[in-house]
């Protein structure tokens, strides 16, 4: 595939791209570091690290693609990764070098990458390409345009499981389609996003369910732990044996892996 068939054109990027990078400055605002670093080492994230981690080279430059406050790369960094973040949150970015200045961090857009094509090792992303209302191609398009030739695509996306559908129907009984009229968010079906993946250019790896545990959380306090959005033993005995009967209706988040 060409360079110009990876690099995108202008786009419309809809009504909500400005206000939905408004909410992420106002939600990276009211989140503390400590409290991300506490969530990035708790069973259900280990384990996706522990997933995807033996895809990564730690030869290459890696880059995070909408790193917020800098959780994944203060911990893969840790772990021997040479992993960049890049976040549009300017706040978020100065509050992770306040907490640690050496971090390799920059404010930026993913769909204008500051890097020349063919030049990183691998491409990640957690939690990120559901909230642009244009969709996740143009993004898509960018990350195949910087990585090398083998590079690695990680992506993490919300899946609409079994308590997304309810809490959706809900908001339809009440006129609504989204979660905020201003934070434009997503869920996309494993086909939607192999789709999405392939048609970019990318030849797939694995696509995996994850997180079971706290798609129970969702469901309320009995599936609650004490700190944040930790959940308790209740709902990871019962988020391993979902995951095991029943893994894709209370998968909470999909992990793609895929190879430019």
């Amino acid at each position: 595939m060409s360079e110009s068939q990876n690099t995108p054109n202008a786009f419309d990027k809809g009504e909500r791209y400005d206000s939905t990078r408004v909410a992420w400055e106002n939600i990276w605002s009211d989140s503390d570091i400590k409290d991300e670093l506490d969530a990035v080492n708790s069973k259900r994230s280990l384990a996706t690290i522990e997933r995807y981690a033996r895809y990564l080279s730690k030869e290459d430059v890696l880059l995070e693609a909408g790193s917020g406050l800098s959780a994944v790369v203060i911990k893969l960094r840790e772990m021997g990764y040479n992993l960049v973040g890049l976040d549009y949150a300017e706040n978020a970015i100065k509050a992770s070098l306040n907490y640690d200045d050496s971090l390799p961090l920059l404010v930026g857009d993913v769909h204008q990458l500051p890097y020349p094509k063919n030049s990183l090792g691998a491409y990640l992303s957690f939690g990120v390409l559901e909230h642009f209302e244009h969709g996740m191609m143009p993004a898509l398009h960018e990350a195949y345009r910087v990585l090398k030739p083998g590079g690695i695509l990680v992506l993490t996306i919300p899946y609409p499981n079994v308590v997304w559908r309810l809490a959706q129907w809900k908001r339809e009984m009440q006129g609504r389609t989204l979660i905020d009229e201003e934070f434009f968010e997503s869920a996309h079906t494993r086909q939607n996003l192999v789709q999405y993946v392939t048609d970019a250019g990318f030849k797939l790896e694995e696509a995996t369910p994850t997180s079971h545990s706290f798609t129970l959380w969702g469901l309320g306090e009995l599936f609650r732990g004490e700190g944040y959005y930790r959940t308790n033993a209740l709902a990871e005995g019962l988020g391993g044996v979902l995951g095991k009967i029943l893994p894709w209706a209370f998968n909470y988040m999909t992990l793609i892996v895929a190879r430019k």
